[in-house]
């Protein structure tokens, strides 16, 4: 019973984090999302990963583990959107002109 909770635990937090991630994405925007956030949670998953293969804590050390993932594909995303949005040459919408 108490590992059941831990993995219903787990499954809502990544469900949450999976949705954010996949947000993202279809919005087309790394936009507010600081490079900071994923490497505090890039080295804290790291972490808490070894952490808990220690104690041999399989529900944390999967979670933790997977939260490392969506923090590798977050990173990614975020990346990948800043580049083309720095790359894109920019639009009449974006001139000052426009705004007139």
């Amino acid at each position: 019973m108490v590992d059941a909770l831990g993995w219903v635990s787990s499954l809502i937090l990544l469900a949450t984090i999976v949705q954010q991630i996949v947000k993202q994405w279809q919005e087309g925007s790394g936009k507010g999302v600081s490079r900071w956030l994923f490497v505090g949670q890039t080295a804290a998953s790291c972490g808490f990963t070894v952490y808990s293969a220690l104690l041999h804590n399989w529900v944390f050390t999967i979670t933790n583990a997977a939260l490392l993932v969506s923090a590798i594909v977050g990173w990614v995303i975020t990346a990948h959107f800043k580049r083309a949005r720095a790359s894109a040459p920019p639009t009449s919408a974006s001139s000052p002109a426009a705004n007139y």
